[in-house]
């Protein structure tokens, strides 16, 4: 599909761009580098990345306090549905570990410095590396004669578990399960079954980052995400893993509950949603894909969210409507979830430290989201279900828009007199490649 080619595009540009995009870390902090670690035994279990490599991860361990606490990050990075893109993706970093850098870096909810990372920093943290194109999920393998493709989503996590119980996790006494993007969308894939490898005594939990992707309707009133999952879950012989509860409810379209708003009422284990209801990746794939806009009326729209006509305004306040009433039911009927759903064009804010926590971080009522996620694991209080203003309201957000224009457009917003530091002012089309850098 166009559609997918240009999601890896889109990734493959990011190697262009990354250097020149990355600005130092508000917190003068450059992050801990940690070393990747191949999955040996992945081969028996039939655990490969979709070129047939071996699976991998990073481990950063843990010490004190922490040594018995485990947090388990899912890498994102888009998805391929047909032969070709996936082809395509098996022959860089998004398919293949021999293209990976052997090298992580953490920051944010996986930084080890306590000022920044108040709530986690000395636990185990593992990030685990995405190379099979279906969210860690896929079980099934295709070839030609002359050449292979391994959708081994599945697999990978599993023996990425097993590899990880004897080195400490068997007997975690925390645990909480997290991933960005891609890796957002795995976390409510996998939390209930992640649950099921911890010792019963264990406090474990899940949190999506940037992952509560819409079926949305986009602006040419097609439904590209659902397409594009509806394919991936065939191709990729998805359908097996996904939750049977959630595929017998929403027969005779299984496919569905690769999205978290049809999945997430029959999850069990305690879950926390991090999302911007402006998420700027599904902006620009989802609501806007390239294929409802040929003519490139939305161009300068996603570039610079200021140059928005009045009724591309509508329609990005009607996705922000759309998914706060997907979360409806959530947000006033689970008891032991959280959430923190903000204004800000953006996509992945946990393992940024600008977002996560630093002077400029978002916030809403005054909360940062590593407070609010840490309140929310720790049990720390009740107020860890937080819905933002409709932009342009929020001050705290990295993409604020000139005084005059928000005046313009909220007359009843909040005062904008002190815009804050701004990461990449006014631009979420340069900020999603920046944040594609990092996941």
């Amino acid at each position: 599909m166009k559609t997918t080619r240009l999601l890896d595009l889109t990734a493959a540009m990011v190697l262009l761009v990354c250097v020149a995009l990355s600005p130092p870390l508000v917190s003068g902090d450059p992050g801990q580098r940690v070393s990747m670690t191949l999955v040996r035994g992945a081969a028996a279990l039939g655990a490969f990345c979709l070129d047939g490599s071996l699976p991998a991860y990073h481990l950063d361990r843990g010490f004190g306090a922490g040594s018995d606490n485990w947090l388990l990050q899912f890498e994102g990075g888009g998805w391929c549905n047909d032969i070709a893109s996936c082809k395509d993706r098996s022959k860089t970093h998004r398919g293949s570990t021999r293209f990976m850098t052997k090298t992580a870096v953490f920051t944010g909810i996986l930084s080890n410095n306590a000022s920044l990372n108040p709530d986690f920093y000395n636990w185990n943290k593992v990030r685990l590396r995405y190379c099979d194109g279906a969210s860690f999920a896929g079980d099934r393998q295709v070839g030609n004669g002359t050449s292979m493709l391994y959708f081994r989503g599945q697999r990978i996590w599993n023996a990425i578990i097993l590899d990880l119980l004897p080195k400490g996790l068997a007997k975690a006494e925390k645990a909480l399960l997290t991933g960005c993007s891609a890796g957002g969308l795995s976390t409510f894939l996998h939390c209930d079954n992640f649950t099921s490898y911890l010792p019963k005594t264990a406090y474990v939990k899940c949190m999506s980052d940037a992952g509560f992707f819409l079926d949305a309707i986009d602006v040419a009133s097609n439904r590209t995400m659902r397409s594009l999952y509806t394919q991936l879950v065939s191709l990729q012989g998805v359908q097996k893993n996904l939750d049977p509860n959630c595929t017998h409810a929403f027969y005779p379209e299984p496919s569905l509950c690769f999205f978290p708003q049809y999945a997430l009422r029959f999850i069990k284990t305690p879950m926390f949603i991090l999302n911007s209801a402006y998420d700027v990746f599904q902006f620009h794939h989802g609501l806007v894909p390239p294929s409802a806009d040929p003519t490139g009326r939305w161009n300068r729209c996603k570039l610079n969210v200021t140059a928005c006509n009045p009724h591309q305004l509508d329609a990005l306040q009607g996705f922000r409507t759309d998914m706060l009433e997907a979360l409806m039911n959530f947000f006033r009927n689970s008891t032991r979830g959280g959430m923190f759903i903000n204004s800000c064009f953006d996509h992945c804010q946990s393992a940024l430290q600008e977002t996560w926590l630093s002077p400029t971080s978002p916030r809403i009522h005054n909360k940062t989201i590593s407070k609010t996620v840490g309140d929310w694991y720790f049990g720390r209080g009740e107020d860890v279900k937080q819905i933002d203003c409709p932009y342009p309201c929020d001050k705290t957000c990295h993409n604020l828009i000139p005084a005059s224009t928000t005046d313009s457009l909220a007359p009843n917003a909040p005062d904008h007199k002190s815009l804050g530091t701004q990461l990449f002012p006014f631009f979420p089309g340069v900020f999603l490649l920046y944040i594609l850098c990092l996941t």
